[in-house]
């Protein structure tokens, strides 16, 4: 299986970078990928064996999933991997570099929608991140 990956650079130290995405405080502030969506609930229990569940929902309340998964490995400040509430395996790498942190999440696609518009929904929830986490 091949993955998909998706990164982004941001100009902030890896701690408050770590902290951002594992807090559901502020999970809860740049999991969507646009405006007219939102993250209305999260839990995180991150430890190996432990489950994060994210209620992704439409502001109009038209549609809601839990996006869900299950830590099998974690390796603080640098990794998470993770199996997906479907099956799919996931993985996100933080590395400090210099002044900035990258973050990069590689990912199994599903099989329903192209890997395009896969890779363009990923991409859009990392740069919610990069925004939520730059100004704060």
């Amino acid at each position: 299986m091949n993955f998909l990956r998706v990164i982004v650079v941001l100009e902030v130290p890896l701690e408050k970078v770590w902290n951002y995405w594992t807090q559901t405080e502020h999970v809860q502030n740049w999991n969507f990928a646009s405006p007219d969506w939102h993250c209305p609930h999260a839990t995180n229990n991150l430890q190996v064996g432990g489950e994060f569940h994210y209620t992704m929902a439409a502001k109009d309340g038209s549609f809601e999933f839990d996006f869900c998964g299950t830590y099998t490995k974690i390796e603080p400040l640098k990794s998470l991997h993770i199996t997906l509430g479907d099956g799919r395996k996931m993985e996100v790498l933080f590395e400090q570099q210099g002044n900035q942190t990258l973050v990069t999440e590689h990912f199994e696609p599903e099989n329903i929608n192209p890997h395009a518009l896969q890779l363009s929904g990923w991409q859009s929830i990392l740069n919610q991140f990069k925004k939520y986490v730059e100004v704060e």
